[in-house]
């Protein structure tokens, strides 16, 4: 089966929030080719370094949070 990367990459930026330390840092702890696509997108910052987490860009950090409530938000009642 292929998959589907824009939607991983979706998801992936969406739990990005879910780590947002900082004003605009989160933990870089998902697949590094799902890193690589969301730096190439410009969301986040260079993933290739010795830090252990990269910094949402403006675009990335409302980006994030919009497909955070969009992907895993409940309706309310």
């Amino acid at each position: 089966m292929e998959l589907d990367t824009d939607r991983i990459d979706e998801a992936v930026l969406a739990l990005l929030y879910l780590g947002l330390h900082e004003e605009s840092r989160v933990w870089k702890s998902f697949d590094w080719d799902a890193m690589s696509r969301l730096h190439e997108k410009g969301y986040i910052s260079d993933p290739v370094c010795k830090a252990k987490s990269v910094i949402l860009t403006d675009k990335g950090l409302n980006e994030s949070e919009r497909l955070l409530f969009k992907l895993f938000g409940k309706a309310e009642k």
